[in-house]
């Protein structure tokens, strides 16, 4: 399973390596919302936990769909503007600047990326003008609780609204803690991004491909670049360009913004923290075991990002209920999965920070 980019007809200097404040904001917002996946930022994370204000805690749970999953592509704004060709911005404001930019119709079916996406990589109807798509959404926010489906019908009912609160949400983490963050890692970004371009430039665009990921390759023949992740896609640079965008709090994760009509972008992480100790021999073993079916990977690549119920997973995978809940409970016994109760939905979710003492391959396996 892989990701591709088509990038026949791509001209050198349409590619271009460029931090991007907004995206790093995302990543951050997304690392407090599942520390798990980021064992290297326990510290930063409890820190600026509880430093927050109460008010600015509770927003940011309340449209945490945003961002819990990895971060959803209203980061990456610059991707959806006409000609396929915009560069990131180099301050906070001129990214929401380029936010502001965004359709409605773009706007909404990116937040509800993670919770109603047709067809992210094929043409497909807006979730604003499609009845059905619309049911689809209040079904899924509501297996996450009444507080999404609050937050989704708001989207659904009255867009700019939320856009303007979503940018006063974004200048308040500024202020509140990203600022002091950006400040941080804007020079060590600047200093990847400035590497990888001059390989661009005098070795070629395999080679600073090479250098973001090994599980990212070119086929010069092919003309495509080849994105080793558990899941499938496909995207193309048409007469647009292909930005490599860094980050510092992103790692394990390796995101490929694919979506139809974008332009597309390869989110990277440079540097990687150290993982916890190994668990035990038998614990291996029990684990390792229950992970050697295909379809529970494919299973824990969804359950490491988000909760899912039963349900979804059957619709995700096209099984059945009962064949889903043999694969759960081969998970569960290993001791893989959590599952919480939500009412009337049960919810499973990947124990990342067990799944984290397997190994740095297989935890970014999972997470790219």
């Amino acid at each position: 399973m892989s990701l591709s980019i088509d990038i026949a007809g791509l001209r050198p200097e349409r590619v271009a390596v460029v931090p991007s404040p907004l995206a790093e904001l995302g990543m951050a917002l997304h690392a407090l919302s599942e520390p798990g996946h980021h064992p290297g930022l326990q510290g930063w994370v409890t820190g600026v936990t509880a430093g927050l204000d109460s008010h600015l805690a509770d927003r940011m749970c309340e449209a945490d769909f945003l961002w819990r999953t990895t971060f959803s592509d209203i980061f990456l704004p610059y991707a959806g503007i006409p000609g396929r060709s915009m560069l990131p911005g180099a301050t906070l404001a001129e990214e929401l600047d380029l936010l502001d930019k965004l359709t409605d119709e773009q706007f909404v079916d990116s937040a509800l990326e993670f919770t109603c996406a047709p067809g992210y990589d094929v043409p497909s109807p807006s979730v604003l003008a499609d009845p059905k798509l619309r049911r689809r959404a209040f079904e899924l926010a509501a297996t996450r609780g009444p507080r999404q489906v609050r937050f989704t019908q708001r989207l659904l009912d009255d867009p700019p609204r939320v856009r303007a609160w979503l940018r006063q949400f974004l200048e308040d983490c500024d202020e509140a803690f990203f600022a002091d963050v950006w400040a941080r890692v804007r020079l060590p970004l600047a200093t990847d991004a400035r590497y990888k371009t001059d390989l661009l430039r005098h070795k070629g665009l395999a080679e600073a491909l090479a250098s973001v990921s090994s599980a990212v390759t070119l086929d010069a023949d092919a003309a495509r670049i080849t994105v080793d992740k558990l899941v499938q896609g496909r995207t193309t640079t048409g007469d647009g360009g292909l930005l490599l965008v860094p980050t510092s709090l992103g790692w394990p994760h390796l995101m490929v913004l694919h979506r139809y009509g974008w332009q597309p972008v390869l989110h990277y992480p440079v540097g990687s923290p150290e993982l916890a100790s190994p668990p035990s021999v038998a614990q291996l073993t029990l684990r390792m075991k229950a992970l050697s079916h295909p379809v529970r990977m494919r299973i824990c690549r969804l359950l490491a990002r988000s909760a899912y119920t039963t349900t979804e997973l059957a619709q995700v995978h096209g099984m059945t209920a009962p064949e889903i809940s043999r694969h759960l409970a081969v998970l569960k016994k290993a001791g893989l999965l959590t599952t919480r109760r939500r009412g009337r939905y049960v919810l499973h979710q990947l124990d990342v920070t067990v799944v984290a003492r397997l190994g740095s391959d297989f935890l970014e396996g999972m997470l790219r």
